[in-house]
This record gives structure tokens, sequence and C-alpha cells, in this order.
């Protein structure tokens, strides 16, 4: 079984800075894909920013520049750093992890992020 728990969701102005944290355990293959998709009310969820174990980066176009994605491998915890926060961010972000090798993922239950303007 695989647990991954979010954290650092909250209330922001517009133009401010968030960190969410997502940490796995249970029974964590080494190769992987850790990641952050988010969906607004009425909108499809998208990828927000992936990370491979070996950490190349992967983001969608309407956040890059803004935001970071980070690892940290000993602890299975995966960071996202967002930056110039717009209300267009708001919306439920999960956290992801892929194992390619095996085609299985899970989910987080979501961490809520408003932005106001």
């Amino acid at each position: 079984q695989v647990q991954l728990v979010e954290s650092g969701g909250g209330l922001v102005q517009a133009g401010g800075t968030l960190r969410l944290s997502c940490a796995a355990s249970g029974n964590i293959f080494r190769r992987n894909t850790m990641g952050w998709y988010r969906q607004a009310p009425g909108k499809q969820r998208e990828l927000v920013a992936s990370i491979v174990n070996g950490g190349a980066t992967n983001y969608g176009d309407s956040v890059k520049g803004r935001f970071t994605i980070s690892r940290n491998n000993a602890n299975n915890t995966v960071y996202l750093q967002i930056n110039k926060l717009k209300p267009e961010d708001t919306a439920v972000y999960y956290c992801n992890l892929n194992f390619w090798e095996y085609g299985t993922d899970y989910w987080g239950k979501g961490t809520l992020v408003t932005v106001s303007s």
C-alpha cells in the first residue's frame, strides 16, 4: 500500500508564494515519478509539474517560470514552490506517484490553494 499526504495549501493574495509538500509512505519503488496536478472548479485535472527520481522535471505551460518542483528521495517527499501566484492558480492540488515500470498510479486527497485578487 502507498499513501500520499499533501500539505501547504491555503489562502494567499495574488503575487504571494506557497510551498506544497507531499510525503509518500508504504512500498515505494525506487524508479518513479512524483508530480503535482491541479483541478479548478469546472475544469479538467491538469499537470502542474513532475519530477523523476533521477531529477528530470517537466512543467505545464501555464506555470513555467513561476513554479519549481523538487524532491527528496531519502524520505520520498516532493515539493512544489509556487511564486507570483495568480487568481487562476486557484485549484485543488493533487500529489501523484507513478511507478512507470508497473503502470500504477497513486493519488493524494488534495490540498486547496485559493488565490485572492
